[in-house]
């Protein structure tokens, strides 16, 4: 990481990117013509340029500097916003959050964003879809009630069956995705080796979590959400809990985790020995997340770890 170029600040919304460096501030627009505009300037300017996370809208940006070996760093938003306040800035408008950017990363420069092969991107485009996909059927099953009449029953059961041939069609990609992607597959596969961890959970880990493999045991709590965290002051002894990671594979490691309690010997074990020393069922389940993330880890850093 070349921490000796300054930053660059990119304010990222649907239509419009706005740009900090060097005191100077401007806009241009989030389509490729604005990319080619400042990756023009970057030539005559270098700089480590830093956006925010913001849904579907800061990648074809990420992906376009990537493209062209410009380093990129996508900060969490959260953090970026806490930062201001720190700072006394209570504002906030693009041009604003642009300068902002700029002085987070200069303060503390941030990790360089890798690169990610197209094929992860389609995976994890795909897992988001399915998951749209499942949210919809959930709703539309949640409104079928005995009382309704014949028609509108009838336009929710063609609605649902719908859904679910779309989420066959959409599964269906993601196993031709799998079986053209070797590295990808490999991952998937060895994932499933554990009990507990079925094929949807095991596609969704290494969709949301490219990283795995490459991280250390805190790193996987933090990204999982898992990490419990204190809440002590004086004599006050908080509960602990645990706060943030990303909620796609949270949702994932929680299922899965739900299934290894009854089923996977290990974690099983684990699991009533946290509940017999009065440990909530929650609390119980969410160790149970935090032991299996570790060990997915492992799996894909270590050839031949022991599989619980």
């Amino acid at each position: 990481m070349s921490q000796s170029l300054c930053h660059l600040g990119v304010d990222v919304s649907k239509a419009t990117l706005d740009l900090h460096h060097l005191g100077k501030s401007w806009q241009v627009p989030n389509n490729p013509q604005g990319f080619a505009k400042l990756i023009a300037y970057l030539k005559k300017h270098p700089a480590r340029v830093v956006c925010e996370a913001s849904g579907p809208y800061h990648l074809p940006l990420v992906l376009a500097l990537q493209k062209t070996h410009r380093e990129v760093c996508v900060v969490n938003p959260r953090q970026v916003r806490d930062f201001a306040k720190s700072r006394g800035i209570l504002a906030k408008t693009d041009i604003l959050d642009a300068r902002v950017l700029t002085l987070y990363a200069d303060s503390k420069p941030p990790r360089t964003t890798a690169a990610l092969p197209p094929e992860q991107l389609l995976l994890a485009a795909w897992v988001d879809r399915r998951q749209q996909l499942v949210d919809q059927h959930t709703a539309e099953s949640n409104r079928t009630e005995p009382c309704l009449p014949k028609a509108v029953a009838k336009h929710l059961r063609d609605s649902i069956r719908l859904l679910e041939r779309r989420i066959a069609q959409v599964e269906k990609k993601i196993q031709q995705l799998l079986a053209a992607c070797p590295q990808l597959n490999q991952k998937v596969q060895r994932l499933q080796s554990v009990k507990g961890v079925g094929a949807i959970t095991a596609v969704a880990v290494v969709a949301a979590i490219p990283e795995l493999g490459s991280l250390n045991r805190g790193q996987v709590a933090a990204l999982t959400g898992t990490a419990p965290f204190n809440r002590d002051s004086g004599t006050l002894k908080g509960k602990r809990t645990t706060w943030g990671g990303r909620s796609k594979v949270r949702s994932a490691l929680f299922m899965a985790a739900f299934c290894a309690s009854r089923h996977n010997p290990v974690l099983k074990a684990l699991y009533q020995r946290l509940r017999l020393n009065g440990k909530p069922h929650k609390v119980a389940l969410t160790a149970l997340m935090r032991r299996l993330a570790v060990h997915l880890n492992s799996l894909l850093k270590h050839p031949q770890p022991a599989l619980p």
